[in-house]
């Protein structure tokens, strides 16, 4: 029996080599691993700190070479912003509206709580990022599908704006957050507050606190009341959407949030919510609010949301083609309009607008008839009527009456006053059949039309009436080439974007995608609108390419339009009088396909066999204007040449007794043969 050992045992002790023989072959292996020494642990923990402290010093570098951290202490360059074509050429560039920053200490307290309620309650308590704010909304937008609630802290969105770009990459996550350290360790929290709010955009073109407050209520900063500030922190979410100025509904029912968000935060009794009435606007206009071009105007307020409080000079790429741009402009100009105005919107079959005209001259009128403007689109609303048959069972092979309607108090006409008894959808597509149209769309429901037109992308109010179906509720021309798009696509809606589109979250795109037309509705649809581009009202737009498109002309020729597609790119005409006045003779048939046909065919090269109808519109006038007349009635002389009217009155003369035979012609002018020309035009 072995004995224990009498003094005190060391299991911690390693046996020194020199007692320790080897251990016998076959011996118990040792359970636990030889305990490491106390000064290796400590050499480890240096190690660690030290690659901790490498990896600060390596951040902290590539943050000074990435964006200079002396940088953020400057005052703040006024913002700017430059738009770019997709073919990298400028098309625009546009400054902001700014004026002198604030200070806290004369703001009334209410101002900056209202905008620390709805963005940063915690302000003046975390070190530049705020762990419960990030998680909180990270937490809401798992359990609303997408991006709804920000998680950055003021000092993150003052660290952004100074010079980051807007990008949503994690690299630019992380210097956002080291910048936000730095701001908080050099500036106070009034300091970052006031930066912050003297540069922040709030819509309209309007960056700070005080241009603000004077645009939109006339007056000072430090004279807010509690409504108007809070409308103003609640712009902040969406400016360019929310703006009084063209949305005063939404402005308000967020200025209620910002209240509700401010008794939450404790900076507001729910008594002086309930006395709190809605603020009331005293609008200061701006003196510039033009940017030279329609589509310019069109996407700068999107472009600046997106750039958000990113200050300094930025690019932004649009989806505009300059070339497609030149074509369109030059379509427009070589068009016989008259008086009468026009516009153009082209894009492709996902929504991409590549060329847009507002009007003839932006110079003499800035207001963008194909954004702005609602105008009745004539019988091209007939599209979702009939979409509305197709759904319902119908094909174009089905029959209709085109006979006058004689029953009930609507009784339409159609326009050129014929009808051709029983017909096939297909005929009275391609021929516009007004009374063909209404009876469809009683059959298959008025409320099904609207239905479709809303699928589509048509968001304008749309009447509940019969005549509806000959496209009397009023849209915009961007709507309507939308829709037509759709069916480009083969799939809608489709949503017109002068930018392209941001990322979304695999959640937001599952929620957010497209719904497919049916095989069959697909195919009854193009059936249509190809027999009326090229055998119906619509044939002075045919193309050698597959063409596609419905005519439209409001009642006593107020409205001309041709939407249609061909060759990759959709593209809706519009002529009118802005005044809403007629325009005798004028049809979708005329002058807006002859429009659409001369910029499609140039826009994909489809090389014309014949000069365009507008060229020759404008070569008739001149071969007229060239005309030589000529005529005597007794002693004057009368002749209309290219110089004008001539008149000469020659003496008297006895007159002669008529030959007894047959007088020959006389001889032609030397200027006849121009009459030829004109014949010819003719």
């Amino acid at each position: 029996m072995n004995e224990a050992p009498s003094g005190p045992v060391d299991f911690g002790a390693t046996p020194h080599p020199a007692t320790t023989g080897p251990v016998p072959f076959g011996g118990p292996p040792s359970s636990f691993p030889p305990p490491t020494p106390f000064r290796k642990k400590l050499r480890i923990l240096a190690w660690i700190a030290a690659g901790l402290l490498a990896i600060f010093f390596a951040l902290v570098a590539w943050l000074a070479v990435t964006a200079p951290l002396s940088r953020s202490l400057k005052p703040i360059a006024p913002p700017s912003i430059t738009l770019i074509s997709a073919d990298a050429r400028v098309i625009a560039r546009k400054g902001a509206i700014i004026d002198k920053p604030v200070a806290i200490a004369d703001l009334p307290k209410r101002v900056p709580e209202a905008f620390m309620a709805i963005e940063d309650r915690r302000f003046y308590s975390h070190w530049g990022i705020d762990p419960r704010g990030i998680a909180r909304a990270m937490w809401r937008n798992l359990w609303a599908g997408g991006t709804k609630e920000g998680g950055s802290t003021i000092t993150q969105q003052l660290a952004k704006g100074v010079f980051l770009t807007n990008d949503r990459t994690a690299g630019r996550k992380l210097r956002e957050a080291l910048i936000a350290f730095w701001l908080e360790a050099w500036l106070t929290k009034d300091q970052i507050l006031e930066r912050y709010l003297s540069n922040v955009y709030f819509g309209d073109n309007v960056y700070g606190l005080r241009a603000a407050s004077l645009h939109y209520f006339n007056r000072q900063p430090e004279r807010l009341t509690v409504a108007q500030a809070a409308m103003l922190a609640g712009l902040l979410k969406a400016p360019s959407r929310l703006a009084p100025t063209s949305n005063l509904e939404g402005a308000r029912a967020r200025a209620k949030l910002v209240i509700h968000a401010m008794v939450e935060a404790g900076f507001l009794t729910p008594e002086q919510e309930r006395e709190t009435r809605p603020a009331i606007l005293d609008v200061t206009e701006a003196p510039e609010s033009t940017s030279g071009t329609y589509f310019a105007d069109w996407v700068l307020p999107e472009a600046r949301d997106r750039a958000g409080a990113v200050y300094g000079a930025q690019d932004v790429t649009t989806t505009m083609d300059s070339k497609l741009q030149k074509i369109a402009e030059g379509a427009a100009r070589r068009a016989p309009l008259g008086k009468a105005q026009v516009a153009i919107v082209t894009m492709k079959p996902d929504g991409s607008v590549v060329a847009m005209i507002g009007g003839k001259s932006y110079q003499k009128s800035a207001f963008n008839r194909a954004i702005q403007a609602r105008r009745q689109p004539g019988s091209t609303f007939k599209l979702f009527v009939y979409l509305a048959a197709f759904r319902a069972g119908m094909t174009p092979d089905d029959m209709i009456d085109d006979t006058p309607i004689t029953e009930g108090e609507y009784r339409p006409a159609n326009h050129d006053r014929k009808y051709r008894g029983r017909i096939t959808l297909r005929q009275a597509f391609a021929v516009s059949s007004n009374v063909a149209a209404v009876r469809l769309a009683e059959k298959v429901g008025i409320r099904n039309v609207i239905r479709a037109a809303r699928d589509l992308g048509v968001r304008s109010p749309l009447g509940e009436d019969p005549s509806l179906a000959l496209g009397t509720s009023e849209i915009t021309l961007l709507e309507l080439t939308q829709a037509y798009a759709s069916v480009a696509a083969g799939a809608y809606p489709v949503i017109g974007h002068g930018l392209p589109p941001e990322e979304q979250s695999w959640l937001a795109k599952l929620m957010d995608r497209q719904k497919a037309f049916s095989d069959d509705e697909l195919e009854m649809i193009r059936d249509l609108l190809s027999s009326a581009a090229n055998r119906g009202t619509g044939s002075a737009a045919a193309l050698r390419t597959s063409t596609f498109g419905k005519t439209g002309t409001t009642q006593d020729n107020r409205d001309a339009l041709f939407v249609g597609y061909a060759g990759g790119l959709v593209t809706a005409v519009w002529v009118g009088n802005d005044d809403n006045t007629p325009l005798p003779g004028i049809a979708g048939g005329g002058i807006p396909a002859r429009i659409w046909r001369d910029f499609t065919s140039r826009a994909i090269g489809e090389p014309t066999e014949t000069e365009t109808p507008a060229d020759n519109d404008e070569d008739l006038v001149n071969a007229i204007a060239n005309i030589s007349v000529e005529t005597n009635i007794g002693n004057l002389s009368i002749g209309v040449g290219p110089n004008g009217l001539n008149l000469d009155i020659a003496p008297l003369r006895p007159t002669e007794p008529a030959p007894s035979g047959p007088v020959a012609p006389p001889p032609l002018p030397a200027t006849a043969p121009a009459q030829q020309p004109a014949e010819k035009q003719q």
